[in-house]
């Protein structure tokens, strides 16, 4: 299965998080202030291996 963030709402915040794209594990890039911002919501996109590749999406709300 291959991972990535598909949007980050506020796209300001776009280059703050990262994913690893074989396990899925989200990791941060910057520092967070909840005073300039205090929720984030990154959409994850999973897409597997298949012939045809089959994909799935979740969000990821995260409250600072």
């Amino acid at each position: 299965v291959h991972y990535e963030i598909d949007t980050v709402v506020p796209s300001s915040a776009s280059d703050v998080f990262s994913i690893d794209a074989d396990s899925g594990e989200i990791r941060l890039r910057g520092t967070l202030d909840f005073e300039t911002v205090a929720f984030y919501d990154l959409h994850v996109k999973a897409t597997d291996k298949g012939t045809p590749p089959l994909s799935g999406h979740c969000k990821v709300v995260l409250e600072v």
